[in-house]
């Protein structure tokens, strides 16, 4: 179950006056106008910072919002925000509560602060702040849903129940409110209940995975093992990169003594999830039994990198120790095991056969005649092996060491997330296209991609030397460190320097000061620095370019948490359409003016003009994998699948891996098949 967090975080569109230029240190004068300005153009600036995830410099920017006017209660909020982000959850609950405390009508107060307190473990605290947004919105799904899994923490079934009967009478045709009923029962030990809410779900949904997986898990605790196979198989078709299910078939498939299948589901696991404890530790116990010892060896010198402390998986790297010659490895994990279960006679006749090779017999007829005296002895006793096929992982019995491992399903997972962290190219889709390229002073590498983006507009723009470092061209720009945002605050004041002490100044310095300003998410002194600019220089294509980026960035951070876009937003990215195609008019080569066309388009759902600029992108440089990338996705939602999968099967080879992810999931639609967004 995933705790929800729906908050939509709008930024605010202000009258901004043109030419003014924000620089860190602003001074405020309380009760002017021009303290309104200001105190608004850093508000939108911290906005901004915070979508792109630039959390410290949206903090400074609210904490200079906070400075000017402390009886404001949004700078607290978004603050708070920010701080929950970098998971600073006390500081974020107390900025929530200071927002309250200056206007406690705001539901997103609240709601971030459940949050908060759920991450601090005070679900009572979190169910006292839900409650508050339901009254204030009854139909506010998100708090409902997280009130129920603080019902379920607390372990408090019957008011869980009580929830989702409301849920369900708000949202009747909702699988997941019926889902969460069937894990309430499974709560209260009541299968029978469970199962016949899954099968509603099932009614409603057949292809819903969760329901799907439910229905294994109790099939694999009743001994059903081929039944939850099937099961499994269904979950998995329709999610695919769930380590999960795959650790989850491999158990039923075991069960049915089928080891190879297990053996390549927990590869499959692995692959989605390489950190997974479950996948590692059977994987390592498969491998011994089919002689694959070295690499059984890794399995369990992983599990062990995790769990220094786990004597179970210690005993068996020792047993794979002995098999493959490391004798005093061997010998050095058995006494370890032994210190900590001094009653393991198994251990005590493996460490003998181990000093018998190593020729210690006195070591080890001493650890022979240890287990005889145990079996003499009737008050001690000698324990046989375990003949369990499996165990819970938090069964720590040392005979059970050749034991396959199950998770422990009487403890859920919970899985915390936010509906709007992060950009908005970021979010799971099913089928969201490569961001766009942009004039940027930082970038991050792709070791995937071979592709290096290069147009001579920025070759000339460099020989101008107005940065401090090279521009490049990317679609991947990182966050920010302090000292690298530091350093852009000041290259804006010694280039604000010099164009106010320059007789004429250039574009190439407004360039160079509007690239600063983007990357301290100062959207609006960008744009102006720019349009300055193009005065300037009227045929410098890079110039539009750069302003259809920065305008691309403002419209994506003021449209978060639109499910349907807005007449506003589609305006914004229709005003970066016509910079684009001035620039493509100036300079038809610029290729990335072309690709980023396309972008718009496809942002807009104009998927065949979409696919004329990727095409056009692709005339000038045949080798552009983000191109095809979106060409493919663009085809397949235009109903031409199969001409979208070749595109993507290029896109994959020049070296964008998730195209082999959507060539999997799409390979199978019928040509002219429109797929639903």
């Amino acid at each position: 179950m995933k705790l929800r967090l729906s908050l939509r975080v709008l930024v605010l569109a202000g009258c901004m006056l043109a030419g003014c230029c924000t620089m860190p240190g602003l001074h405020f004068g309380i009760g002017t106008a021009q303290a309104q300005i200001n105190t608004d153009r850093v508000m939108i600036m911290g906005r901004n910072a915070l979508h792109y995830e630039d959390y410290v410099l949206s903090i400074q920017r609210f904490n200079m919002v906070i400075g000017a006017k402390p009886y404001l209660s949004e700078p607290y909020f978004f603050r708070g925000l920010a701080k929950f982000y970098l998971e600073d959850y006390v500081g974020a609950e107390q900025d929530c509560t200071e927002s309250l405390d200056r206007n406690p009508y705001v539901s997103n107060s609240y709601q971030l602060r459940g949050l908060c307190r759920v991450n601090q473990k005070n679900f009572q605290g979190a169910i006292d702040d839900y409650r508050k947004v339901i009254r204030m919105e009854p139909k506010n799904q998100a708090c409902w849903h997280n009130m129920v899994l603080c019902y379920f923490e607390l372990k408090e079934y019957a008011q869980a129940d009580s929830a989702l009967d409301q849920m369900l009478r708000y949202w009747p045709r909702e699988v997941e409110n019926i889902t969460m009923k069937a894990q309430v029962a499974l709560a209260r030990e009541d299968t029978t209940a469970a199962l016949q809410h899954l099968d509603s779900a099932l009614v409603v949904d057949h292809f819903d995975a969760q329901a799907w997986t439910m229905r294994s898990m109790i099939s694999l605790q009743r001994g059903l093992y081929a039944q939850a196979e099937t099961e499994i198989d269904t979950a998995i078709i329709q999610r695919p990169r769930v380590a999960g299910n795959f650790i989850n078939r491999a158990l039923a498939r075991f069960h049915q003594n089928n080891l190879r299948g297990a053996m390549e589901d927990y590869d499959q696991a692995l692959e989605l999830e390489p950190n997974n404890y479950l996948g590692h530790f059977n994987r390592g116990l498969l491998r011994a039994q089919v002689g694959d010892d070295n690499r059984a060896i890794e399995d369990f010198n992983f599990v062990l990198s995790l769990e220094p402390d786990n004597m179970i998986a210690l005993y068996n790297r020792a047993l794979l120790l002995d098999q493959t010659g490391d004798l005093n490895g061997a010998l050095r994990d058995i006494s370890a095991v032994i210190d900590e279960y001094p009653e393991f006679w198994a251990g005590y006749l493996q460490r003998a056969a181990v000093k018998r090779k190593l020729g210690d017999t006195y070591g080890a007829e001493r650890d022979e005649f240890k287990v005889m005296k145990a079996r003499i002895d009737t008050r001690t006793g000698l324990r046989q092996p375990s003949q369990q096929k499996t165990r819970k992982r938090s069964d720590r019995d040392i005979e059970d060491y050749a034991s396959i491992v199950e998770a422990d399903t009487d403890e859920p997972e919970r899985e915390y997330e936010s509906a709007y962290r992060g950009r908005v190219q970021d979010r799971r889709v099913e089928l969201s296209p490569q961001p766009i390229y942009v004039a940027a002073l930082h970038t991050l590498h792709n070791p995937t991609s071979r592709f290096i983006p290069f147009h001579r507009l920025i070759d000339e723009f460099n020989s101008t030397a107005t940065t401090t470092s090279k521009v490049t061209l990317t679609n991947l720009e990182p966050q920010l460190e302090e000292s690298e945002l530091q350093q852009h605050f000041a290259d804006i004041r010694e280039l604000s320097a010099r164009i106010q002490q320059a007789a004429q100044p250039t574009a190439p310095l407004y360039i160079a000061r509007a690239l600063a300003a983007y990357h301290v998410r100062d959207f609006e002194s960008a744009l102006t620095d720019l349009e300055r600019a193009a005065v300037l220089d009227s045929r410098n294509a890079l110039i539009p370019f750069m302003a259809a980026q920065v305008r691309c960035r403002q419209t994506e951070a003021q449209s978060v948490g639109e499910d349907v876009l807005s007449m506003s937003t589609r305006l914004a990215y229709q005003r970066a359409l016509d910079e684009l195609n001035l620039a493509v008019s100036l300079q038809p080569d610029f290729t990335y003016a072309w690709y980023n066309i396309g972008v718009i388009r496809f942002m807009l759902h104009d998927y065949p003009q979409s696919r004329d600029a990727f095409t056009q992108a692709l005339n000038l440089e045949p080798r552009f994998p983000a191109a095809y990338y979106n060409r493919g996705i663009a085809s397949i939602l235009d109903g031409q699948v199969q001409i979208g999968l070749s595109d993507l099967s290029q896109a994959g080879e020049y070296g964008l891996y998730q195209a082999y992810n959507l060539i999997k999931r799409y390979s199978k639609e019928k040509t002219g098949s429109k797929e639903k967004e």
